[in-house]
């Protein structure tokens, strides 16, 4: 277990972090302008398959659905970073320290980056045919990342209350500056602690901002993929960095919630002494 000193100093890192995510780049103000045009470009049948996300999300929360994963392999990757520990459930892997957890996630987030690499390219042939196939496999993957995360941290994505954070860490990763300090305010409820996410609940109705940001940020790969085979290069290239900006803010804000709950632990028991 970190010292108070180490968590406090792992607390600042993250708070740089989030820090630089409150910027506004004029580039990225500039890039939203043609999504207006994009989407009446866009032909209708990929706006129904992107419209279906919405009945995926909501069906992943209230059960995980097709989304839930076997947490034996990612419990072994935990324990071969952890020689030291016997991690045999979920609640073990909380006990590591939070620099393998770090370490973990992020050769995972790597490992699912080259998967979605793969993806982007593949589904990238055949232009606009093999389009609409990426759009939803895409989201698979990137909440099986999330899930993935959520266990190396010690929480578990059977749990609905996980689904909850796991969403909102799909919709940090997909934000604009703005949206992105509204989350982390969000957030603060699962940082202190507290088990009344009512709040939280009645804000999920920004399933459909998760849903409308996967359609703009794919605006242009949309364009792109229109043309066969070039589709290959943009489809790769916007996978990989969908898939690695995701873990990152995946394993930060995971990360920034165990770090608080070991904070909390510490001052109890100060002020037991």
């Amino acid at each position: 277990m970190e010292t108070k000193e180490q968590l406090l100093a792992e607390l600042s890192a993250i708070q740089k972090w989030e820090k630089e995510q409150k910027k506004v780049w004029i580039w990225e103000r500039i890039s939203r302008l043609p999504f207006k045009v994009l989407d009446r470009l866009t032909p209708k049948f990929i706006q129904e398959k992107v419209g279906q996300l919405l009945d995926e999300i909501g069906s992943f929360i209230q059960t995980g659905g097709q989304y839930l994963i076997q947490e034996k392999y990612v419990l072994k990757r935990v324990q071969e970073a952890n020689p030291e520990l016997t991690i045999l459930s979920v609640k073990d892997a909380g006990t590591a320290p939070l620099e393998k957890m770090a370490a973990v996630s992020e050769q995972l987030t790597s490992s699912r980056a080259n998967l979605a690499t793969v993806q982007g390219a593949t589904t990238g042939v055949g232009g606009i045919f093999t389009l609409v196939a990426d759009i939803p496999l895409l989201l698979g993957l990137s909440l099986k990342t999330l899930q993935e995360i959520a266990i190396i941290h010690g929480y578990d994505p059977h749990e609905k209350e996980e689904r909850l954070f796991i969403i909102k860490c799909l919709q940090f990763a997909s934000s604009d500056v703005v949206g992105r300090q509204a989350i982390l305010d969000e957030l603060s409820a699962f940082y202190e602690g507290s088990k009344s996410h009512d709040k939280m609940i009645s804000q999920l109705q920004g399933w459909r901002e998760v849903v409308y940001t996967y359609r703009d940020q794919f605006g242009w790969k949309k364009m792109l993929q229109l043309v066969p085979i070039a589709g290959i290069l943009f489809g790769a290239v916007t996978n990989r960095s969908a898939i690695s900006d995701l873990g990152e803010a995946g394993a930060v804000l995971y990360r920034k919630r165990r770090l608080m709950e070991r904070m909390q632990a510490i001052t109890e028991q100060e002020s037991s002494l």
